[in-house]
C-alpha cells in the first residue's frame, strides 16, 4: 500500500491507524461520554471517558452518548455495528455508500447522516495537522434520535439524510 493514504490515492504512506478527529467536529458536536476508539496519546480529549487498544473498546460496555472514530485499517464495521447496537453514537468513517457492510451497518441502522462537503485532514497523535487529505470523502454516522438533531444543529458544512429504513 505503499505511497497511499488513508483512502487509498494520496501520496501519503498508511504507516499507522491512528488519525485523530478534527477539534472543530468534536467541538461542534460535543461533548461524549465516551470514546471508545481513543489513541493511547491524545493532545486532547474526544469523550470524558476513553477506552484505548489497550482497552480493546468494541468488547468493554458502552455507556452514555458514544463518540467513534474507529481504526479504518481492521474491524471497521464492527464498530459500527457496536454503535448501532448502543443506539446513542455518532461515528466518523468513508461513505463508502455502496458497500454490502455500508448497506448492512449504516443503511439499514442509523437515524441520519451527515455527508461533509470536503474532504476532512486528520491529525496526529501530536497534534498536528495532516499535510494529506484523508483521501475520500466522510460521512458522519448518527444512532439516536438525539444525535441526529445533533448532526442538525453542529453547523458542519454537508448533506443530512435523515434515514428511515431501507
Amino acid at each position: 500500500m505503499s505511497g497511499k493514504g488513508m483512502g487509498g490515492h494520496q501520496s501519503r504512506t498508511m504507516e499507522k491507524d491512528e488519525w485523530l478527529t478534527p477539534p472543530e467536529i468534536l467541538e461542534a458536536l460535543g461533548p461524549f461520554d465516551l470514546d471508545p476508539c481513543a489513541p493511547i496519546k491524545r493532545p486532547w480529549s474526544m469523550a470524558e471517558k476513553h477506552y484505548t487498544k489497550e482497552d480493546n473498546g468494541l468488547f468493554l460496555p458502552w455507556e452514555g452518548r458514544v463518540w467513534c472514530n474507529p481504526p479504518y485499517l481492521r474491524r471497521e464495521w464492527r464498530w459500527l455495528e457496536k454503535c448501532a447496537f448502543h443506539g446513542n453514537a455518532i461515528a466518523l468513517t468513508f461513505a463508502r455508500t455502496e458497500t454490502a457492510q455500508f448497506f448492512k451497518q449504516v443503511w439499514g441502522k442509523a437515524d441520519g447522516l451527515l455527508f461533509i462537503k470536503e474532504r476532512l485532514h486528520f491529525y496526529d497523535v501530536d497534534g498536528n495537522r495532516s499535510n494529506w487529505n484523508a483521501g475520500a470523502p466522510s460521512v458522519l454516522v448518527a444512532y439516536g434520535d438525539n444525535n441526529v438533531e445533533s448532526l442538525r444543529t453542529s453547523g458542519i458544512t454537508g448533506a443530512l439524510v435523515e434515514v428511515w429504513g431501507v
